[in-house]
């Protein structure tokens, strides 16, 4: 168990796909994505192997749910600034998370 005040150290905020692009040079199929926060955050890079569901076309445009408080990590040539988050389907691929319903971008989970 932890403490409510633990969870709400993770910043966790929707953000809306501007751009994505294949990344070849990842040890794993991944996709590079450029995710829109809104004016206080901005637009922040990320890797996400998400080859199995979904093509760089079919992601722009498409809300997620992303960590943006963790600090940035170098993923093969790129520097990842966010945690886009999903969930594993049966066969372990992931499936991203976002909200049912359009909602502004930068909005913070609670």
């Amino acid at each position: 168990m932890i403490a409510y005040d633990e969870f709400a150290k993770v910043d966790i905020r929707v953000g809306t796909i501007t751009r994505a692009e294949p990344f070849p040079e990842a040890r794993k199929p991944a996709i590079k994505l450029w995710v829109d926060f809104g004016g206080e955050i901005g637009v922040k890079r990320s890797s996400a192997q998400l080859t199995a569901h979904y093509t760089p076309e079919g992601l722009v445009g498409r809300q997620v749910l992303a960590v943006v408080n963790f600090p940035p990590r170098q993923i093969g040539k790129m520097i990842s600034e966010v945690l886009v988050l999903g969930v594993p389907d049966e066969a372990g691929e992931v499936v991203l998370i976002g909200p049912g319903h359009g909602v502004p971008d930068g909005g913070k989970l609670f």
